[in-house]
């Protein structure tokens, strides 16, 4: 039997020229290499992971700033297309539901095709679909593409969340978690700049700003691909940029508490993990999670617009509730993974959030400061709680199997909350959308109380295991 736990190496064992001793089948690591090792796969995995992912988000929500994008002078999508806001919402759904669809099949292909090729393929596709956007004249290819960006896109962030299970332990996941799923709060800022700027284009050469939007924020992606191909890291026994010994290390380090590239999966894994119910309450708090992060994402142009910012105005002003998203999303998780407290870091996440969207909610419509300072607030720990959730279901997930179909799973359900918060914002409501608020608080409060359930039932296995049996995270 392998011991997984990282050990020092004694003063009475004898130190090699190896990273990774091997004595009676115990790894002893040596803490030095070992950090030295974590800094090289920070560098090469986690840059590259963000700006994928940042890319990702602005393709998926530029559909909510081209909505109301010079919408005073008639020249916004839904004014361009003349398309009424069910269509406008249908366009919003299709994507959910292709990315809902994909999202499993893909995790299995990222394991069968290699992380580098299969990611590469899905930046390219939705690069090359985000740019088809700005070329659309009506209601049914609007749809039809927005269905193929979402298939594109269903793929990216849980192989990702997955890809850190092949090189990081438990309690290294969610600060690195952190810094991607903080990533569409940068994306939803630098998405409202761009389309601040992109604004004074209109026109130009004959195409609506909205058009020169798509087209602009679909190219990089494309151009990204082939970078992605080349350099992301796939898996740490087959890599060529690191040694021989530090590929005995990085598997080492892991075995038994981390997913191996190399693993199979077995339908025995597949059916435990389907029938383990404790998931289920992971999946819930995932869709309590997502009602905001589609609301936030396409809805935020337009609520900043009834707060009495109009045109490019509109725009500038939803950059502030994303920036401020990134800073918090990035120190709670920092500080719960520090202090392992997951569970506490995701329930004060959520309820801080839910109370916000509840207050905003019950505020009249005329207190547009008061409202958008309150949005600051609701925007910023709606997105905080996403890297706790997902680190503590990984830290609890026992084998690959249950890693490959848990994580997507995960996202795809998900895509429940994310079609309840793409209708619950209703024009016929505005400025005030207080079915809106009080919805996404609801759900929100929801899932801080299921956090607390989940904690509970983990810290009751705990007492009942016998000592040194693997403990359940909190």
């Amino acid at each position: 039997m392998v011991d997984t736990k990282s050990l020092s190496v004694s003063s009475d064992v004898e130190k090699s020229s190896s990273v990774v001793v091997k004595q009676e089948d115990v790894f002893f690591i040596d803490e030095v290499e070992e950090r030295r090792l974590i800094r090289r796969i920070d560098v090469r995995l986690l840059p590259l992971s963000m700006f994928i992912y940042l890319l990702c988000f602005v393709d998926r929500a530029n559909i909510g700033n081209a909505k109301v994008l010079n919408s005073d002078t008639g020249d916004s999508l839904v004014q361009t297309l003349g398309i009424s806001d069910q269509q406008y919402l249908v366009a919003l759904v299709v994507f959910i539901i292709a990315y809902a669809l994909f999202e499993t099949p893909s995790n299995y292909l990222l394991k069968k095709f290699k992380p580098s090729r299969w990611i590469a393929t899905l930046t390219f596709g939705w690069g090359v679909m985000t740019m088809v956007l700005g070329t659309v004249h009506s209601f049914a290819p609007l749809a039809t593409v927005r269905f193929l960006l979402g298939a594109f896109e269903a793929g990216l962030f849980p192989g990702m969340i997955y890809c850190l299970t092949f090189w990081y332990k438990q309690d290294e996941r969610a600060l690195r978690a952190a810094l991607i799923t903080a990533i569409p709060t940068l994306g939803g800022a630098f998405g409202g700049a761009l389309a601040f700027v992109v604004g004074d284009m209109n026109r130009i050469r004959g195409l609506e700003a909205w058009r020169w939007l798509f087209i602009i924020e679909g190219a990089p992606s494309c151009a990204c691909a082939i970078f992605v191909w080349f350099f992301y890291p796939d898996f740490p026994e087959t890599v060529g940029w690191l040694s021989e010994k530090e590929r005995e290390l990085a598997t080492g380090r892991i075995r038994g508490v981390a997913s191996l590239g190399h693993a199979k999966i077995t339908w025995k894994e597949a059916k435990e993990t389907l029938l383990d119910w404790r998931l289920y309450l992971h999946y819930f708090v995932f869709i309590a999670v997502s009602v905001p992060f589609s609301s936030i994402s396409l809805f935020v142009p337009t609520i900043v617009t009834g707060l009495g910012y109009q045109g490019l105005r509109a725009q500038l002003f939803t950059v502030p509730p994303y920036a401020i998203g990134f800073v918090v999303t990035v120190v709670i998780a920092w500080q719960s993974e520090k202090r392992g407290m997951r569970a506490y870091g995701s329930c004060a996440s959520l309820s801080i959030a839910g109370v916000s969207f509840l207050l905003q909610g019950a505020m009249p419509s005329h207190a547009f400061k008061a409202r958008y300072g309150l949005l600051c607030i609701a925007v910023a720990f709606s997105f905080t709680s996403n890297p706790l959730l997902l680190s503590w279901l990984t830290a609890n997930l026992r084998n690959t199997g249950a890693t490959t179909l848990a994580v997507p799973l995960t996202v795809s359900l998900g895509q429940i909350g994310q079609i309840v918060g793409v209708f619950i914002y209703k024009p016929s409501e505005a400025p005030g959308y207080p079915t809106g608020h009080f919805t996404i608080g609801g759900f929100l409060i929801a899932g801080a109380v299921v956090v607390l359930v989940l904690r509970y039932i983990y810290v009751t296995r705990n007492l009942r295991l016998a000592e040194g049996e693997r403990k359940w995270e909190l």
